[in-house]
């Protein structure tokens, strides 16, 4: 069965097609992140699991669009194009901002369409009750490209080409508000299961951090630490992924 057209596949995007998938993944990328950040992903994973990951506003191919950067209208607008995926099991991972992203959409999907997910998966953000109260001088570039530059060692290429950083500047720009924005006056528990990832040298959150997602869960909790830093889902997404895949494979 294929992705439906319109709403759902405006939200999208399909990185390797499976007629008849047994279960589908749909990942959330993190601030600044896009769709594509999830493409390798698919060669890790059983023939029957199709990996989904969403476009959000104002990148990629959405550019012309408008940024949504609170967090209330962007899940909501998630939650309202995904019903047609819902004739099948459905997992979600987010990774930092896409993880608090996937945990509201969850609620939602539970609260509106009566649906609980296979499995809630989040990497390298601080459970809902934890979360620190960000303070991002939003109109400051040189802050933003610098704290972006803390979190990602990998971001240089782009942060360093004059172009490219205009591109991306107002994406980041646009999430960092979101994160700014985002604090949950209390736990909204989901009826799925969570399985929780960081890496051990994350400068930006500690493993007690991710540990307290145990709590948003009512039906079991998984916690996995990895060797690195805030982006340790790229040099080991093999092993990543394939802890995800078991997960998937779960009842």
């Amino acid at each position: 069965m294929t992705v439906p057209t319109g709403l759902t596949s405006r939200w999208i995007r399909r990185h390797l097609p499976v007629g008849d998938p047994r279960i589908r993944l749909l990942c959330f990328p993190h601030a600044g992140g896009t769709a594509s950040f999830f493409r390798s992903w698919p060669k890790h994973v059983p023939a029957d699991v199709e990996v989904l990951s969403l476009r959000y506003p104002g990148r990629e191919d959405r550019l012309n669009e408008p940024f949504i950067d609170t967090m209330e209208p962007l899940a909501d607008a998630i939650a309202e194009a995904l019903p047609p995926l819902l004739d099948r099991p459905l997992a979600f991972f987010g990774h930092s901002m896409g993880a608090s992203i996937a945990h509201e959409v969850a609620v939602r999907l539970e609260a509106r369409h009566g649906f609980t997910l296979h499995r809630l998966m989040v990497s390298a953000r601080p459970a809902p009750q934890l979360l620190p109260a960000y303070d991002f001088d939003l109109g400051n570039d040189e802050a933003l490209v610098a704290d972006v530059r803390r979190l990602d060692k990998n971001s240089g290429a782009i942060l360093d080409d004059p172009d490219l950083r205009e591109l991306v500047l107002p994406a980041i720009r646009a999430d960092y508000s979101l994160v700014r924005g985002y604090q949950p006056q209390d736990v909204r528990t989901v009826k799925s299961p969570i399985a929780a990832y960081v890496g051990d040298a994350d400068p930006e959150v500690s493993t007690a951090d991710v540990e307290g997602w145990n709590a948003v869960s009512a039906a079991g909790f998984r916690f996995r630490v990895f060797d690195g830093d805030h982006f340790y889902l790229v040099p080991h997404e093999k092993a990543l992924v394939a802890d995800v895949a078991e997960q998937l494979r779960q009842d």
